[in-house]
């Protein structure tokens, strides 16, 4: 006996045929469930009408398939109400099989393009389009009243040239999306925020030097702990210091060797690395003594997994640096002093937890990749949809 919801992966069906036309596989089948009213529930019936319903089912090896089943037409002699029978897998009214319809939602969802999979499946590509929708919602559903999480990762990425930018919500701990918003200013956000539950469970904030996140943060996160993000922080500071000392040394600080040796860290260099660029601030005394203020700098702030009382003898440390550079006479040197010290607290609290944007910069990559994948999103609400399932 042919094992039919084995071959199928639908219950309730018997086969009584399979046959091959035209390189399609043509499978008739037999319902053998019970058949009720779907207004009612009785099984009291009159049968009425008979037809034959073709199915599209998933493909067996290289070959398409169609499912034929007979469908009857009842009358219900409790409600006296009409109906065609319903089957398991298959929607009303549809020409499609759940089982089909998901395995064409896995392959796109595996990167096979919407054009190629049409072609190869003989279906149109809104219907693959469609399709995907249906289920990527479906997969959101399942965990919508997903609580927030306790380490919360914000930044802001680029969309759209008509829309601009959306802010990104990440999950670190738990390593996926918790959401995407349009929009990156106070005004666009604040909806959004104020709707959002489950906010007094965050403890952690993570974020890069922006006030208005930070705004933010303090007013719609009570229980938070804001964290600047180590890889932004260093990155102002040379940012800073490459901008001065383009002012001291016009000429050298346009030699690509030497920008690449004075950005770097001084444990990533090689000995011949470290000869020449002792020579070159050798050469200019100035240079050098910014070059090694900005050295201790990055490495204090390099401090990590450490306890309470190995932060608070940094912290002294940390505040002698930014009054030095408040008290400097180089512009770009005083301007970091004083967005280090508006940030001293949270630049300190990264000593103490050792949470970055690494993860969120991650799955800012793979959003890309889907927007080029998708030839780019005119509606929002479909990327946002495709971002929350296809980055969790």
């Amino acid at each position: 006996m042919i094992e039919s919801e084995a071959l199928l992966g639908l219950p309730g069906y018997q086969i009584t045929e399979v046959r091959e036309d035209a390189g399609w596989n043509r499978i008739r089948a037999v319902y053998t469930g019970k058949v009720c009213c779907p207004n009612c529930g009785a099984t009291d019936l009159r049968t009425k009408d008979r037809r034959l319903r073709r199915i599209r089912h998933e493909n067996w090896g290289e070959r398409r398939t169609v499912l034929e089943v007979e469908t009857r037409k009842f009358q219900c002699l409790a409600c006296n109400r009409f109906f065609w029978q319903r089957f398991p897998g298959i929607r009303p009214g549809g020409r499609a099989t759940e089982p089909y319809r998901k395995s064409v939602y896995r392959k796109h969802f595996d990167g096979i393009s919407r054009h190629r999979l049409s072609k190869r499946e003989g279906i149109s590509g809104s219907t693959v389009e469609r399709w995907f929708l249906e289920f990527l919602q479906l997969s959101l559903n399942e965990r919508r009243n997903a609580p927030c999480p306790q380490v919360l990762g914000i930044d802001e990425h680029f969309f759209s040239r008509r829309h601009g930018f959306a802010t990104t919500f990440c999950d670190l701990r738990g390593h996926r999306i918790h959401d995407v918003v349009l929009g990156r200013s106070e005004a666009s956000l604040e909806g959004y925020l104020n709707r959002l539950e489950g906010k007094h469970l965050v403890r952690v904030v993570c974020m890069d030097l922006a006030a208005v996140y930070r705004a933010l943060v303090h007013k719609h996160f009570p229980n938070a702990r804001i964290v600047a993000d180590r890889f932004h922080v260093i990155r102002l500071v040379n940012h800073h210091f490459l901008a001065c000392w383009k002012e001291l040394d016009p000429v050298g600080s346009k030699n690509r060797g030497l920008l690449s040796l004075m950005r770097r860290h001084r444990h990533n260099l090689r000995p011949e690395q470290h000869s020449r660029l002792a020579q070159y601030l050798k050469e200019n005394q100035a240079i050098e003594v910014i070059y090694r203020f900005k050295q201790r700098l990055c490495y204090l702030l390099l401090e990590k997994h450490l306890n309470q009382k190995k932060c608070a003898k940094l912290i002294p440390k940390l505040l002698r640096a930014i009054a030095e550079l408040r008290s400097a006479i180089l512009p770009s040197l005083v301007q970091l002093g004083n967005t280090l010290h508006a940030w001293r607290e949270e630049i300190a609290t990264m000593w103490r937890f050792t949470r970055n944007n690494g993860i969120t910069e991650g799955f800012h990559t793979k959003m890309e990749v889907l927007n080029r994948q998708a030839y780019g999103f005119r509606n929002f609400q479909n990327y946002r949809l495709r971002v929350r399932v296809m980055c969790s």
